[in-house]
């Protein structure tokens, strides 16, 4: 009896984060159309490749989901061919969001550019770091209960989105306060720092092939 519980409970907690992951693919669809918009229209370089990274999110996020519904089947620790090349595809997205924010910075510094407003930036920014918080927090629960190194993996990787929209906030906030526009060009550099390293980790992914954690400590 205590085993037939044990499986209702295992597939009602992947079933959570299957739709976790679904949420997670949803949401960057919309802050990316939402802040590429604002991010062109209001001339905020760091609002539009926060945009950019949104999408490239979104297809990382189809190779989790894949992965999470393979994991209503079979216990794995391993990537599949899908997820490797999911990875690769993100990993190369990156690096171009990366090399296309530089040329965007050294463009701004030369025509002295800068944004109209980065008040959009401020709202999107603050509901990103909600959110982010919140999908981190309840994967990494669901990883725990499920004993699950593929699912807390996940969850501690959202901690780069998180990050990411901090430097959006703090970027944006300054700038609206000194209406500096450098401060946009140091933001969109924050926001290619970290865009770099998504990139090379998900190559790295793909050559360990093996699911682990994105830090040392899997319990953060």
């Amino acid at each position: 009896m205590r085993i037939f519980y044990s499986f209702m409970d295992r597939d009602k907690l992947l079933n959570i984060a299957f739709i976790l992951s679904i949420i997670t693919i949803i949401y960057n669809v919309i802050e990316g159309i939402v802040s590429v918009y604002f991010g062109i229209k209001d001339e905020a370089l760091s609002l539009l490749g926060f945009g950019t990274d949104s999408f490239v999110e979104v297809i990382s996020g189809f190779g989790i989901a894949h992965m999470v519904f393979r994991m209503k089947y079979s216990d794995i620790d391993h990537r599949d061919k899908f997820e490797r090349q999911a990875l690769r595809i993100t990993g190369t997205g990156f690096y171009f969001l990366t090399l296309g924010i530089i040329v965007g910075v050294v463009f701004n510094i030369i025509e002295n550019n800068k944004p109209e407003t980065t008040i959009p930036g401020l709202i999107i920014s603050g509901i990103s770091i909600l959110t982010m918080f919140f999908l981190m927090r309840y994967k990494l629960s669901i990883g725990k209960k499920l004993n699950s190194d593929a699912i807390i993996a996940d969850a501690n990787c959202t901690k780069s989105c998180l990050y990411l929209s901090i430097v959006l906030l703090i970027s944006s906030g300054l700038y609206a306060i000194f209406n500096i526009g450098y401060i946009d060009s140091l933001g969109s550099l924050g926001i290619a720092w970290f865009t770099f390293n998504e990139g090379k980790e998900a190559f790295e992914k793909v050559k360990k092939n093996k699911i682990e954690c994105c830090n040392e400590n899997c319990n953060n």
